[in-house]
């Protein structure tokens, strides 16, 4: 029998029967390589990896007779991870934290180490397997003692091959298990190369089903391609219970973790951390550290309370609108979305008749906050105006606010927390909606909430409205 031919990309390992000049799947050029198929061997009888989950018969039981189940959870030493998964680590559940290279993802799972390995007074003595496939012994060892991690708690197995990772599990029965990352397993039994797709679900699968089955608490480190998204097959995403991505440059201090999947807590909470030279540090109230440094008497600045879950954030918006030496004038937005901003351009230029047209528009949010919430228009609009208008915003006033197509302001939600939020930081002048007074009145010490009820009413720099 022929042997059939397969073009296999050298870059990412991905296969197909046809030729292609450009990878579909990593999206590199002139990479596939022809060659004949592998002929997959008959699997033994015994495999010592584990694809199912629990190892008991179900049964069918009426809905009523259910019992809630009581989630154990175990504190990772950092008050804002545990905010961002729920309260701590679920006992027996699976998370993934994805990020940038380089963005402090093994700093933080080696950092939480001591605290995971810390006796339970329940259970006594727990033990916490950090399996490396990325760095050897004495890497881990170095950045243990740069970071100052020491706990006797605390293995360390450098090994790729999840055949032989899985006999060291059952040997020392570990409470949390450390994967960095799972895009470096591989099964041996299964014939394509490690990262791969079938690869990273395979192996992802048989530490799930470990998880599940023994009740060990699992955290993967999951690399993420060119596009941002996680490496390798979407349903790694279901398959785990909670998914937390790293956000942040590599040459800013701050880290944001976020969670979009959580079945044991809120997707909306995030955990704000700072990089320095001993790792990474919790920052505890992030409206200051984002604050820090916020210039004065400069055009082009405002101040704005947003919701990050149940915690109010105020950021600090920058816009700068210069004239335009191109055809097209240049539109760059960071921190806030492009097709946002591009939106409030429109509406300025249409209700107010600024030109902005004419000019370029640079758009930023300090500290590398990303704010996708629509409260934050009226400050991004007051930004831009004093911009082009170049007159500066008055340093004790906030904006909060959502801009419609029309010009109106739109009510928020959580308004009260907002205000307060920007009253215990200092600002004395709050340019709230009007609708949410007429709403839900408020008074507040030491600060005047100026209602607007559209862009049409005149905002004074010094915190008063003239309306038209």
């Amino acid at each position: 029998m022929k042997p059939k031919t397969i073009f296999t990309c050298s870059a990412c390992g991905y296969t197909t029967s046809k030729w292609y000049g450009k990878c579909p799947s990593c999206g590199e050029w002139n990479t596939m390589e022809e060659g004949d198929a592998p002929v997959e061997a008959a699997a033994p009888a015994s495999r010592s990896i584990k694809r199912i989950a629990p190892e008991y018969e179900s049964e069918v039981v009426r809905f009523d007779e259910l019992e809630l189940p009581s989630f154990i959870r175990t504190g990772t030493g950092m008050s804002e991870l545990d905010r961002v998964l729920g309260g701590g680590l679920v006992h027996g559940s699976v998370v993934l934290l994805a990020g940038e290279p380089g963005i402090g993802k093994s700093t933080l799972l080696l950092q939480i180490s001591t605290a995971l390995c810390a006796p339970d007074p329940a259970a006594g003595e727990r033990k916490v397997l950090y399996i490396s496939g990325e760095e050897s012994q004495g890497q881990l060892k170095l950045r243990a003692k740069r970071l100052g991690v020491s706990a006797p708690g605390l293995y360390v197995f450098t090994e790729t091959n999840v055949s032989k990772i899985m006999p060291q599990i059952d040997k020392l029965h570990p409470d949390v298990i450390i994967v960095d990352s799972i895009q470096t397993m591989y099964d041996e039994h299964v014939a394509s190369a490690p990262g791969s797709i079938t690869q990273v679900r395979e192996t992802a699968l048989a530490f799930i089903a470990k998880a599940k089955n023994e009740g060990i608490s699992v955290l993967m480190v999951g690399h993420v391609n060119k596009e941002g998204g996680i490496a390798g097959p979407k349903v790694l995403e279901h398959m785990v219970d909670a998914v937390l991505t790293f956000e942040g440059e590599k040459l800013r201090a701050y880290r944001i973790i976020r969670a979009i999947k959580n079945r044991f807590g809120s997707t909306n909470e995030i955990g704000m951390f700072e990089m320095s030279d001993g790792g990474l540090e919790e920052v505890t109230n992030p409206s200051e550290a984002l604050l820090a440094g916020r210039p004065t008497g400069v055009s082009g600045n405002c101040a704005v309370c947003v919701m990050e879950g149940t915690r109010p954030i105020i950021a600090e918006v920058q816009a700068l609108v210069a004239q335009t030496s191109y055809p097209s004038p240049r539109r760059t937005s960071n921190g806030i979305d492009y097709n946002r901003m591009c939106l409030i351009l429109a509406v300025l230029e249409k209700r107010l008749g600024y030109r902005f047209s004419v000019n370029d528009a640079y758009l930023n949010v300090i500290g590398g906050l990303h704010i996708d919430e629509p409260a934050a228009d009226l400050a991004v609009s007051m930004a831009l105006i004093s911009s082009i208008k170049d007159e500066p915003v008055a340093d004790d006033i906030i904006a909060i606010g959502e801009i419609g197509l029309a010009g109106e302001c739109r009510a928020v939600q959580h308004f009260e927390q907002r205000v307060r939020e920007a009253v215990r930081l200092g600002f004395r002048r709050i340019i709230v909606p009007a609708r949410n007074l007429d709403k839900r009145p408020i008074k507040v010490d030491g600060a005047v909430l100026v209602p607007v009820k559209s862009i049409f009413d005149r905002i004074d720099w010094n915190g008063g409205t003239d309306h038209e």
